[in-house]
């Protein structure tokens, strides 16, 4: 798709698999995915979509996440990731830049390999907060992830941390929305008076765009989580703004629109 001149695609690199009921809650009802039937599989699973974008927008070739990397453990399942590029017609060695939304693992896959960084000419940038939440400090109460430190530390020689709002490339501006994760980051595409929003995980499940009290267990900060997903989703309803999270079907582009006082999600 493309947002004025840019163009925006999505990478896959596999899937992950979870109990909707056990991620994903409304406090105080006890199966509120009953309401949803067509958001999960017959047995209750929520599938999420793993990988990241290809944003093009000048001479730069951005990723927005980097997917899972080669990770089976019967939940994710990733390893798709290059040939997704490389069916853009982009290897690694073309991508300018890397940015990710937060630091999970299933966002970071394809960061390094063995040690290795897998994007040899990019500049990888993360909001600040996530790499001391992640790498350096740690929470002050827990350690940082020993596992988030070797695969993210290979990236120091490339490596720009931003604390701020504001362009990364041209038409790409970065907006921190902590909950989440410390250094959540959505990702704004604007180009000719069009928009999209890149939102990462600060929504998981296009539920959560229609239902205001969903609460995600991966979130460091519900409250603030909260918050952010309900301030973006009230920010593009009933306007010409499309969204995207990072586990949506097929990675879809969609716009929130509101009926009967409610939201909800519809796919383009």
């Amino acid at each position: 798709m493309k947002v004025g001149d840019i163009e925006i695609l999505p990478v896959f690199d596999g899937v992950g698999r979870e109990v909707a009921a056990e991620v994903l809650t409304r406090p105080g009802v006890d199966d509120p995915w009953a309401c949803h039937p067509g958001c999960v599989d017959d047995d209750g699973v929520l599938r999420l979509p793993l990988g990241g974008f290809l944003v093009r927008t000048g001479d730069r070739v951005v990723l927005v996440d980097a997917g899972v990397g080669g990770i089976d453990n019967g939940k994710y399942s990733g390893g798709g990731f290059l040939d997704s590029l490389r069916g853009h017609g982009v290897g690694p060695e073309d991508v300018t830049d890397v940015v990710f939304t937060h630091l999970h693992f299933d966002h970071v896959g394809w960061s390094s390999r063995k040690g290795i960084v897998v994007f040899p000419n990019a500049t990888y940038r993360v909001h600040a907060a996530d790499w001391a939440h992640f790498v350096t400090d740690g929470d002050g109460e827990q350690p940082p992830d020993p596992g988030a430190v070797r695969k993210l530390a290979p990236l120091q020689p490339q490596l720009e941390l931003f604390d701020a709002d504001g362009p990364l490339a041209p038409g790409l501006d970065a907006r921190h929305t902590p909950g989440h994760t410390p250094g959540s980051t959505v990702y704004v595409v604007s180009d000719r008076g069009e928009r999209a929003l890149l939102l990462g995980d600060v929504v998981h499940s296009v539920v959560e765009l229609a239902e205001p009290d969903w609460q995600a267990v991966f979130d460091v900060d519900p409250v603030a989580a909260s918050a952010a997903r309900n301030r973006l989703a009230d920010e593009v309803a009933d306007t010409p703004d499309l969204v995207v999270g990072a586990h949506f079907p097929e990675l879809r582009f969609g716009r929130v629109l509101r009926a009967g006082g409610e939201r909800r999600f519809r796919v383009i």
